[in-house]
């Protein structure tokens, strides 16, 4: 009776580990992919700031064209 109870508390403890050690492959599988998923998002973000930068530095030229412009027809005699 006691080997029995043994028995099916080994049993029990040998299912508990193998559903363990799935749940840590699964997770160490979850953590890779995530891993890669963060190191693609920062390259994007990195790309994108980069964009970012190039557009607000094309924008202060288009806008110092800009007042440049509204300065010459400022100077210009119009009457």
């Amino acid at each position: 009776m006691a080997d029995d109870v043994v028995l099916a508390r080994l049993a029990q403890l040998e299912t508990a580990v193998r559903k363990a050690g799935d749940a840590l492959a699964r997770l160490r599988e979850e953590n890779t992919r995530l891993g890669g998923e963060m190191k693609r998002l920062g390259d994007e973000n990195a790309q994108l700031k980069r964009e970012a930068a190039k557009a607000d530095g094309e924008r202060k030229q288009i806008v110092a064209q800009i007042d440049t412009l509204l300065k010459d027809i400022g100077k210009l005699d119009l009457e």
